[in-house]
This record gives C-alpha cells, sequence and structure tokens, in this order.
C-alpha cells in the first residue's frame, strides 16, 4: 500500500488479475463476435482454444435454433392430440433412416473436404463438395419415391393405430417424399464447416427453421388467408423451410466469398471421388442405420404399450435431442479440427482437440441432465398436459438423463474418426453396443423383467455408456490418426 496526497489517503497496486479477467473477457466477447460473423482463421495454426471456441460457437448456436424448432415443432403438433403426437413419433422412426443416410454422405464430405482444406487446396475441395451434392441427390430421390407411393403401409408395419393410419399418412407421406431438402441440407452444411465456415452453416439452419417455425402454426391451424392442413401442415412448414435453406446454401456456394465456391469447371461427375465418398460414408451410413434401426426396436417395444406411452416417450426425446443439439455442434467441431490437422500433418493437435472438446461437453451435459433428472416434470407439461401421455414421458426424460455424462465425451471421440476418415470403427462400435446390447436388452427388461417402457428407457443408458468407454479405449491407441482419406 503506498501513501499518497496530502491528505494521506491509500492508493492500492494495479490488481493484475483484474486487468487479467477485463483483457480475457474482451479477447472472449472479440472471438465471439468473429465466430458469428465469420472467420478465415487458419486452424491448423495458433492458438487450440481459440480454435475450438471459433468452430463451437457457431455450431452451437446452430444446434440450439435446431433445438428450438425440435421443442415448438411438437408443442404446436401436440394441440392436436397424442394421436398426432404419435405419429410424428413413428415418422421421425422412419425418416431417421434418411438422417442417418445424409449423415453418412455428411461425414465423408467433412473427412475429404477438411483434409482438402488443411492441404491448402481449396479448388480441389470445392470439387469433392459438387461430388457429394450430386450423390446426395440421387440418392434422395431412391427414397422419396417409395417412401411417399407406400408411408401408409410402412407405419402399419411401424405398430400405428388404424385412426392414424387412415387420417394422418399424409404427415408421413409429406416428410419422405420431400427428403431430397434434408439431404441437401445436411451435406451443404458439412462443407461449410468442414472449411471451417461453420458461421455460414449457422445462418442456413437460422433461416430454415425461423421460416419454418412461423409456418408452423399457420399452416397446421389455418390461421388468416391460409388453409387449415392439421397435421401435413407441420410437414409442409419444415419442408418448405428446409427447401428454402438448400436455395440459400446454392446461393452462397456459387456467389458467397469463402473458402469453397462452386463454378462450372466444378461440374461434370467424377467417379473415382463419388466412389471414394461413398467408401467412407458407408462406414458412417452403416454407423446410423445401426442406431436408426435401434431407435426403431426400442418404439416398436414401446408401441406394445399404446400410442400414449409412445406420445409420452416422442415428447421425452425431443426434449433430449433439445440438450444434445448443441452437444453434436460442439462435437462437430473437434471433427472438423482432426480432419484439418491431419491433413496438415498435425496428429498430435488433432487429439488434443478431441480431449479438451471432450471435457467441455461432459461438463455441458452433466449440468443438464441434472436438472432433467431432478425437475422433470415441468418440461414435460410444456408440451402436454395428459397424465397419461406425462408420467411415461417424465421417466423417460428422467431416465434417459442419468447417461448425459457419458453421451458428451463418446459423440465427441466418435465424430473424432468420422472426421479422419475412420468410419469403420464406430460401425463396429455401434453394432456390438446398439444390436449386441441394446435391443436385447430392452426387450429382456420391457417383457422379461416386467419394467414395460422403463426397461427400454435404462437400456439406452446401459447401452450408450458402454459404447463411449469402448470408443475412448480404441481411440487411445492412436490408429485413426494414420487414416488416409
Amino acid at each position: 500500500m503506498v501513501r499518497s496526497g496530502k491528505y494521506g489517503f491509500c492508493r492500492m497496486p494495479l490488481d493484475s488479475n483484474r486487468i487479467l479477467k477485463s483483457s480475457g473477457m474482451r479477447s472472449f466477447f472479440r472471438d465471439l463476435r468473429e465466430a458469428v460473423a465469420g472467420t478465415e482463421q487458419d486452424f491448423t495454426e495458433g492458438k487450440l482454444s481459440r480454435a475450438i471456441l471459433l468452430l463451437s460457437i457457431p455450431a452451437v448456436l446452430e444446434m440450439i435454433m435446431e433445438s428450438v424448432f425440435v421443442i415448438i415443432d411438437i408443442w404446436f403438433v401436440s394441440k392436436l392430440g397424442s394421436d398426432a403426437v404419435a405419429t410424428v413419433g413413428l415418422t421421425e422412426s422412419l425418416i431417421t433412416i434418411v438422417y442417418a443416410i445424409s449423415l453418412g454422405f455428411a461425414t465423408a464430405t467433412t473427412s475429404m473436404v477438411s483434409r482438402r482444406i488443411g492441404e491448402k487446396d481449396p479448388d480441389k475441395a470445392s470439387h469433392t463438395a459438387f461430388q457429394a451434392i450430386v450423390t446426395g441427390i440421387i440418392v434422395s430421390v431412391l427414397i422419396a419415391v417409395p417412401g411417399a407411393l407406400f408411408a401408409d403401409r410402412l407405419l402399419e408395419i411401424m405398430g400405428a393405430s388404424d385412426d392414424i393410419v387412415k387420417s394422418m399418412s399424409g404427415y408421413t407421406r409429406i416428410m419422405l417424399g420431400g427428403n431430397t431438402v434434408i439431404m441437401l441440407l445436411f451435406i451443404i452444411n458439412a462443407v461449410f464447416r468442414s472449411a471451417g465456415d461453420a458461421a455460414i452453416a449457422m445462418r442456413v439452419l437460422w433461416v430454415g427453421n425461423i421460416i419454418n417455425i412461423i409456418l408452423d402454426p399457420l399452416l397446421i391451424f389455418g390461421i388468416g388467408p391460409f388453409p387449415e392442413m392439421g397435421i401435413e401442415g407441420a410437414a409442409v412448414a419444415t419442408t418448405m423451410g428446409r427447401g428454402i435453406a438448400v436455395i440459400y446454401q446454392f446461393y452462397l456456394l456459387f456467389f458467397g466469398r469463402k473458402r469453397i465456391r462452386l463454378s462450372l469447371q466444378h461440374f461434370g461427375i467424377n467417379i473415382r471421388i463419388i466412389a471414394r465418398l461413398l467408401r467412407i460414408s458407408l462406414g458412417s451410413i452403416g454407423q446410423n442405420l445401426i442406431g436408426t434401426t435401434s431407435w426403431i426396436a426400442l418404439v416398436r417395444i414401446i408401441s406394445a404399450y399404446g400410442s400414449d406411452i409412445v406420445a409420452g416417450y416422442t415428447i421425452a426425446i425431443r426434449i433430449i435431442s433439445f440438450t444434445l443439439l448443441p452437444s453434436w455442434g460442439i462435437s462437430n467441431a473437434a471433427s472438423t479440427l482432426v480432419g484439418q490437422n491431419l491433413g496438415a500433418g498435425k496428429p498430435e493437435r488433432a487429439e488434443r482437440s478431441v480431449m479438451i472438446t471432450g471435457v467441455v461437453n461432459m461438463i455441458l451435459l452433466g449440468t443438464v441432465g441434472l436438472v432433467y433428472i431432478l425437475f422433470p416434470e415441468p418440461f414435460i407439461r410444456l408440451f402436454i398436459s395428459d397424465i397419461n401421455v406425462v408420467a411415461p414421458g417424465v421417466d423417460c426424460l428422467k431416465i434417459v438423463s442419468v447417461g448425459f455424462i457419458a453421451y458428451g465425451l463418446g459423440m465427441v471421440i466418435v465424430n473424432s474418426f468420422n472426421g479422419a476418415g475412420d468410419t469403420t470403427t464406430p460401425l463396429k462400435i455401434n453394432i456390438f453396443a446398439f444390436w449386441l446390447i441394446e435391443i436385447p436388452l430392452a426387450w429382456l427388461l420391457a417383457m422379461e423383467a416386467g419394467m414395460n417402457e422403463n426397461g427400454v428407457f435404462w437400456a439406452i443408458v446401459i447401452a450408450e455408456s458402454i459404447m463411449t468407454l469402448t470408443a475412448f479405449l480404441v481411440f487411445r491407441r492412436g490408429k485413426w490418426k494414420l487414416k488416409e482419406v
């Protein structure tokens, strides 16, 4: 302490900690603005924590908007009754096959485009992006035609009631028939993210989902000049919102001034690149199909207990999706960093990015999971008040949240394998965890042990936790660092 002035007031020495904190906060907000606005940062150089921050912030904001849509969409549909919610749940179980294939192509696109960016070859990255888009369009058409024609039959196979099949199959028909917009949204956003332009992917999804949220009540309930379409209105709103987002994506690809920019010279089919995309994507598609078929099997088991149980399960899973999507955004940042740094010949930097991101994700999900375990009912009652639906929804939310910490690490590690182009390893892990453990265990606990739907919920926690442990042990062996794409 130093005495100063004629009155002897104390002048304290400068607080260095306060200065550092103030400087750190200014730096954080500067990085936040850069992340949201878009950055030209080279993610193979510089401070790793800053690279993770710049990639994670737009990815998290992107997924938060997707989460908001998921919640608002089911909130509007829930006003139509439990059959409508059950229809969405059953259709989501079918449409997850489209998500599985889309994610597979997106994963292959991420690993190949990020490698080319890491190698400082944006022209090859752009050429690869075009091949991925063409492949996605062709496959989506092959799904759309039979999906639209046999929507009612597919709902019957899923165990839907006669009322749902007769009056609500239009929702399923529109969603499956319009799957091209889903496919392109995944693939093109993967192009942006893997190039390091995560802010663009964020803006695209925000545009699509805001349009979707606006159209949902207008088309479902027939507000103003809009026709009252019921549950089919939700499907039309979703498809239109995503379609407009895809148009925006193409505009940015051809006229934007970012790392990836398409032009006429990138047109044309390159069988060699498409074959490589398919080879890498097959492992990822296999992973997602394993997970998807396990979810379908779980819904099929749960449907034995009635539409109210399926509706409660659907609402709980939508809430869980609200939580997991931002975490998937964080894990996508790790995937991009892995691909770019392996392309730049920096495997150790790639490994550090995975471990740092994994810890952050575990803390985030663990905190939210604790809230859901302690206070599950208010979240379910946000969407429906029918006690026959609320009770199973509460049980599902509370039980599945027990495994949130494990999910946080597991999704980052799995995405790191995929970002490296090693899609076979997670495929094997998924077969083990979901087909050999989750499905049989769900059936045994629900049907044989008398735990009913709660047995299915506990099987999810056990299988996901085993998957995370297995993935971590394999990750530490480091063979993924040697993968060529």
